[in-house]
């Protein structure tokens, strides 16, 4: 097996961390989610080349602190976050992880083609 580049297993390691968020918390493993948010959110803004996915990570950051911030302020809270937690909350987190990961992919795309150029580009020949 070939050894990875350091911003390969930095680019493994927030994309990972994204996918985790919307399993842990529609498998009402909110509490854990901390861990991928966090994770996806320090390393996005530490590594310049994932300036791109900087504003998806903090809206991921965001919309997972607000339930958890209602969690903890709460006078009658439940014994863990995922049965505090209202729907359409749990509904914004997990959609704004795939927009994340939407983000992250569609920035990390790489040229189908040998020579550098996009296969996704028309070709069109230049106006005389």
């Amino acid at each position: 097996m070939p050894p990875t580049s350091p911003r390969r297993r930095v680019d493994r390691t927030v994309i990972i961390s994204i996918w985790a968020v919307p399993v842990l918390v529609v498998g009402q493993f909110a509490m854990l989610a901390i861990v991928p948010v966090v994770l996806a959110l320090t390393v996005s803004l530490r590594h310049a080349h994932l300036r791109g996915l900087r504003r998806w990570t903090i809206a991921l950051t965001t919309a997972y602190a607000t339930p958890l911030i209602l969690w903890a302020i709460g006078p009658d809270r439940a014994p863990s976050l995922s049965k505090d937690m209202h729907p359409l909350f749990a509904a914004l987190i997990v959609v704004a992880a795939l927009a994340a990961a939407t983000a992250f992919h569609l920035c990390h795309r790489r040229p189908s083609r040998p020579d550098g150029t996009s296969s996704e580009r028309p070709h069109f020949r230049a106006a005389p």
